[in-house]
């Protein structure tokens, strides 16, 4: 009887596999052949949110698991447990200096520095480097909004203390963050 019902599980999952992939050559038998293409020298389109997306709404393919999600174009983060749920999302300052998007991991962490602006900031969570200039998270510790200069190269992304409490508790070293455009 064993043999049987081994025999029965055995066809099914042949009989299953067969069918994922007659529906696998069937969906790339109809991609139209310029999908994914651009023409060289021609900006890939922009990524929009879906309709009646949240402006908040963590963005799509930020990556899986516990992470940090840093938008470029909505200068905003998302702190994401591992079973993909926004635990904390909050605007950010960006810096003048931004990485290009992929996925970075905390190299360091300082409790009270002074930043690149000359104003003393703390929970310094850094993450990236881009032509020498170091790129992190921080909160100013008189609470303010950095001013920036274009000419100066500052990589000090700030965020409200609250915020950067919670970053610092969250993006401990080896954490990955995301960077998205």
């Amino acid at each position: 009887m064993a043999g049987t019902s081994s025999m029965i599980v055995a066809g099914l999952t042949a009989a299953a596999l067969a069918t994922v992939g007659y529906l696998g050559h069937r969906a790339a038998e109809t991609v139209p052949p310029d999908l994914g293409r651009r023409t060289p020298g021609t900006p890939a389109p922009a990524a929009t949110a879906p309709r009646g997306t949240h402006p908040a709404a963590l963005p799509p393919r930020s990556g899986l698991g516990q992470r940090v999600v840093y938008s470029l174009r909505r200068d905003r983060v998302w702190l994401v447990n591992e079973n993909n749920t926004v635990r904390r999302t909050f605007g950010v300052s960006p810096s003048t200096v931004d990485p290009a998007p992929g996925s970075y991991r905390v190299t360091s962490r300082s409790g009270k520095v002074t930043g690149s602006d000359g104003v003393p900031v703390e929970h310094v969570v850094r993450f990236a480097s881009v032509d020498g200039t170091v790129i992190g998270f921080s909160a100013a510790v008189d609470g303010s909004a950095p001013v920036l200069d274009p000419r100066e190269r500052t990589g000090g992304i700030r965020e409200t203390r609250a915020d950067g409490t919670a970053m610092w508790r969250f993006a401990t070293i080896g954490r990955t963050v995301v960077v998205v455009p």
